[in-house]
């Protein structure tokens, strides 16, 4: 298993995927261990004074004012926890929780939290044990960090709260840690508000969010490439000069995307010199490096975003050099929010396009002499009708999903967080809205892959041919109806997956 170092520098995009989802194993680095002793023996002088310092000697939120006398310091932070682990719904997907506890660890290890080495370590023993605390979807409001998510994570080090179990259940936190050969921490002061007071959720899922969209929206050039040749569509307008006259970097990639895995196609060629055949292609064909070039480039926004927060010390108060403590907003979650709501509306235009090219394959007026709905013998059958119903659908719950979540702030504790950013409602839409894309663009996957069927003896190109083999393989031929809904579970597996993409990329060039 694949062990990294965690140092004051923190981790990259890279990193917080394979400890998420791969099991990676994280350990602090002699750098981050002195760092957080150093910050953590300004804590104790100030612990040890009366100065009046948020969440140290005072209290939290709209009880900022309140002093807490030193000997009920450490209670404070186990309050904290417990009446801050408040979330309810169904359970955040291990990857999220895994990526969580990865980035709250980061950023108490840049040494400005002023917490025990214990505290930081706790949280890599939860993670390098496989103990997975059990976090609510419901509770964060994304404005001083994500409390209740956060305090869920926190509760477990604490011998409290649940976990989720290998197999899905919920177990006893307190169980969960002798299973693992763990034991409960106890906190001192300032450290639970240490614990909770990060944008590590959101982070998190913006991350996991960006790897996935990267390989859907490139995917998104192959469903559009096969569906293109199979409704004899023109390559005309990919050719690079043309997209030379409009330098948006994303569009450029993906129309060289197209016209790579339009070459060398029979089908193609069988009309490409034939100017009567189509004057114009429908803009859900010629537009296609357009949208989905758009698309990169938002995403390449999103991951320019999460880059900086992935250097960022997000907590408060924060502790400097020379013994200074200053309360900040570094927690508040809006430029995560901004790029999850930005890239939301991009992904979901990606899967719009995709369907409406689905459509034009299936309709008989439309699809340049394919039969309606690509059945062979339609009217007794469907064929793929109603696997475009099943797109629409996903459509229209993503044209719902994609209204930005960062522009309903809702004022809580007391008035004193007065705006918040919403930006793990943000993070957490904009991972359905891309399980959503994944979704459509298999069913584009599979009816572009009948057409290409149905154009036989003319042979696609060599993407088309991969694709088709990988597709007929579980799907057969065109012929009488089949029962559809494994046909899209299977083909959704392999779009999502990246064998296919790899053996494309073999036959072609790697896509951009």
């Amino acid at each position: 298993m694949k062990t990294l170092t965690l140092g004051p520098e923190g981790l990259t995009p890279a990193d917080v995927i394979a400890v998420a989802r791969h099991n990676a194993r994280l350990e602090l680095s002699p750098t981050a261990v002195d760092a957080i002793a150093i910050s953590r023996r300004i804590v104790d002088e100030i612990d040890q004074s009366d100065r009046a310092v948020y969440g140290v000697s005072t209290g939290f939120g709209a009880l900022a004012t309140t002093r807490i006398p030193r000997e009920r310091r450490a209670e404070l932070q186990h309050a904290l926890i417990r009446s801050h682990a408040a979330g309810i719904g169904e359970p955040m997907p291990p990857e999220v929780v895994r990526a969580m506890l990865a980035l709250r660890a980061r950023s108490l290890a840049a040494g400005r939290s002023g917490v025990r080495l214990e505290v930081v370590q706790g949280l890599l023993d939860l993670l390098n044990s496989g103990v997975t605390p059990w976090v609510p979807e419901h509770g964060s409001l994304g404005a001083s960090g994500d409390l209740a998510p956060l305090a869920h994570c926190a509760l477990v080090l604490l011998g409290e709260g649940w976990v989720r179990a290998a197999d899905g259940t919920r177990v006893e936190g307190a169980a969960a840690l002798a299973g693992a050969g763990l034991r409960p921490l106890e906190l001192a002061s300032k450290e639970g508000l240490a614990l909770i007071n990060g944008t590590d959720g959101m982070l998190g899922m913006l991350l996991l969010a960006c790897a996935d969209a990267g390989h859907l929206f490139a995917m998104a050039d192959v469903t559009a490439a096969l569906a293109i040749e199979a409704m004899l569509g023109s390559a005309r307008p990919f050719a690079a000069d043309l997209h030379e006259m409009r330098p948006h970097p994303g569009q450029r990639r993906s129309a060289a995307n197209i016209r790579r895995l339009l070459a060398d196609s029979a089908i193609m060629d069988s009309h490409r010199h034939n100017f009567d055949h189509a004057v114009q292609d429908a803009y859900s064909m010629r537009c296609a490096p357009q949208v989905a070039g758009a698309a990169r480039d938002t995403l390449e926004f999103a991951q320019q975003t999460a880059a900086r927060e992935l250097v960022s010390m997000v907590d408060t108060p924060v502790v400097l050099p020379h013994g200074r403590v200053e309360s900040t907003g570094n927690f508040h979650g809006a430029p995560r929010g901004f790029a999850a709501d930005y890239l939301a509306i991009a992904a979901a235009e990606v899967a719009s396009i995709a369907e409406r090219r689905v459509d034009r394959l299936l309709d008989i007026t439309r699809s340049r002499d394919l039969p309606a709905f690509l059945a062979p013998d339609p009217g007794v059958n469907s064929g793929m009708m109603i696997a475009q119903y099943t797109a629409a659908g996903i459509i229209a719950e993503n044209r719902r999903l994609a209204a930005p979540a960062s522009v309903d702030s809702l004022p809580t504790s007391g008035m004193q967080e007065d705006h918040v950013s919403m930006g793990w409602s943000a993070t957490v839409k904009l991972r359905r809205v891309l399980d959503n894309v994944a979704s459509v663009l298999a069913v584009e996957l599979l009816t572009a892959c009948r057409g290409l069927q149905l154009r036989a003896p003319l042979t696609p190109s060599p993407a088309g041919q991969l694709a088709v083999r990988a597709v007929a393989e579980f799907a057969g031929e065109p012929g009488p109806d089949r029962y559809l809904a494994p046909l899209i579970e299977q083909t959704r597996a392999l779009l999502v997956g990246r064998e296919l993409r790899a053996a494309i990329e073999t036959a072609t060039a790697p896509l951009e």
